[in-house]
């Protein structure tokens, strides 16, 4: 038997504050907004979406978990537009050929924009 995906959940202080900032991210809908929680739905289907939970401690250390998300187009372009959401960018890694941009959500939790089709980047690489 194996598992599927269902909902990527966030622990955060601002839940509607950042199920916005991923909602815009991610071309999403924000469908349930609360102090103690948000919930933005994935139009695609492919999973329920991403739950928000208010916790009352703050992030204090690395993810050991986060996502990697491809562009449709450049990383550059989308480094740009993730900044304007909220996001920042914590640094930039080149190594053997490739390159991705560590951002961080306004809340600090880790992301990865990696190379996208303008970027020299194919589906047919791993």
């Amino acid at each position: 038997m194996a598992l599927g995906l269902d909902t990527i959940t966030f622990d955060c202080a601002d839940p509607v504050k950042v199920a916005e900032f991923w909602a815009a991210a991610m071309g999403f809908e924000v469908v349930e907004r609360a102090p103690e929680g948000a919930f933005v739905a994935d139009p695609s289907g492919e999973s329920k979406g991403f739950f928000f939970q208010k916790v009352p401690e703050p992030k204090v250390a690395k993810n050991r978990v986060h996502l990697d998300l491809r562009p449709t187009r450049s990383m550059a372009e989308e480094v740009e537009r993730l900044l304007g959401l909220g996001a920042t960018v914590q640094g930039r890694i080149d190594v053997e050929g490739g390159f991705w941009t560590i951002m961080l959500d306004p809340e600090g939790n880790e992301l990865c924009v990696l190379r996208g089709p303008e970027d020299g980047w194919s589906p047919d690489e791993l």
